[in-house]
């Protein structure tokens, strides 16, 4: 756990539940300052007096989508001086109940990519600057196995992982020079409030607690020894 030290800096997107949450409270115990953001200002007000008790955590309400959004997250970051870690984790599953390839419509595909991919790419291209001057700075993609599985309804969410996780790649490859590596995080199927929109009547106890997921993450960035990784929350060290 040395990468995570005191008085590091992280962004973590959809931080007011779920994985976001959780990942917050985790990187603030490390002694992280750690800024979050969600669309529901009055929730995520309430996470950050909670997760105050914790360590000094900044909220901002925005939506991901809203460049003047990305651009005060990184505001954030250049006051304290530095960004060390930026984790891509707001997310939308686009309508509910999913619907089949046959009844995907241009409206919805749309609005799934300009959440689950060109808010992340946004982020990263104005993050870079600040991740570039840490001695190792990261970027996490909170990606799904419905970007490499084929699951019925899953057909536009999961292309829009599929194309996040292409995106690390790539992006790994482009800062192989540069002291920042970039990770793709599966999660797993999480007791969140995501995944009850998606399906109803899952049996919880079959599902991952957040907090589990987020030791996870902390454990894969800090095993990273290399530029890209793809990991999976029940297999740390997949490749």
């Amino acid at each position: 756990m040395e990468w995570f030290q005191e008085g590091h800096v992280a962004i973590v997107t959809g931080g007011s539940r779920g994985l976001g949450k959780a990942l917050a409270h985790a990187l603030l115990e490390r002694g992280l300052r750690v800024i979050i953001d969600a669309r529901d200002a009055a929730e995520l007000e309430r996470t950050r007096r909670t997760l105050a008790e914790a360590g000094e955590i900044v909220a901002i309400a925005g939506d991901v989508t809203d460049s003047g959004h990305a651009h005060a997250l990184i505001a954030a970051a250049e006051r304290f001086g530095r960004l060390d870690l930026l984790v891509n984790n707001a997310s939308t599953l686009g309508k509910t109940p999913l619907p089949e390839i046959a009844r995907l419509d241009r409206e919805t595909f749309c609005a799934l990519f300009d959440v689950n991919v060109f808010a992340p790419i946004h982020l990263i291209q104005h993050a870079l600057p600040l991740l570039k001057r840490a001695e190792v700075g990261t970027i996490v993609n909170v990606t799904s196995d419905a970007g490499v599985e084929a699951y019925p309804t899953w057909g536009g969410y999961g292309a829009t992982k599929a194309a996040l996780e292409h995106v690390s790649r790539v992006l790994a490859v482009e800062l192989e020079a540069t002291p920042v590596r970039v990770l793709a995080f599966d999660p797993g199927d999480m007791d969140t409030d995501m995944h009850r929109a998606a399906i109803p009547n899952a049996d919880r106890a079959d599902l991952r607690d957040p907090a589990s997921s987020a030791r996870a993450l902390i454990d894969a960035i800090a095993g990273m020894d290399a530029h890209f990784r793809r990991v999976r929350a029940e297999e740390p060290t997949l490749a």
